[in-house]
């Protein structure tokens, strides 16, 4: 016979399967905003982790609510890292020749007029109104 497999001291399993979703979760928002391809598989698995915590808090008789949290957060980090993944795949012929020209630009000069040749390139073809949501911030 087997001794069944008993959680730490003060900790239940479902307590922990709720908090691994939320501290997934954040830690895919965060990779959005880093790489973006990373914070997408990361927010894939914090809302699997939050969808499989619901119903083990719920036979538990806890609070849903970290988990709820946990797919809400993954479900913001999985949008924005699909869009800016996405953003990136389709500019990437003009990010890859603005990552050429700043390997040869030398000075600040040099390095802006990279930008301003990356700027026009995405505004020939993205749509006006994206690059005003984007704003001008350097890639």
């Amino acid at each position: 016979m087997s001794t069944p497999v008993q959680a730490p001291a003060g900790q239940q399993p479902a307590d922990s399967a709720g908090r691994r979703a939320i501290w997934l979760s954040i830690a895919a928002l965060a990779m959005t905003f880093m790489l973006p391809l990373a914070g997408l598989v990361m927010a894939l698995f914090a809302l699997v982790a939050g969808i499989r915590a619901l119903p083990q808090l719920k036979s538990a008789g806890r609070s849903t609510g970290v988990a709820v949290g946990g797919i809400t957060i993954s479900s913001i980090a999985l949008a924005l890292s699909a869009m800016a993944t996405g953003m990136q795949l389709y500019l990437m012929d003009e990010y890859s020749a603005y990552q050429e020209c700043m390997k040869g630009a030398g000075t600040v000069s040099a390095q802006g007029e990279c930008f301003a040749q990356f700027r026009d390139a995405a505004q020939r073809k993205l749509p006006s109104d994206v690059l005003q949501l984007l704003g001008t911030v350097q890639p």
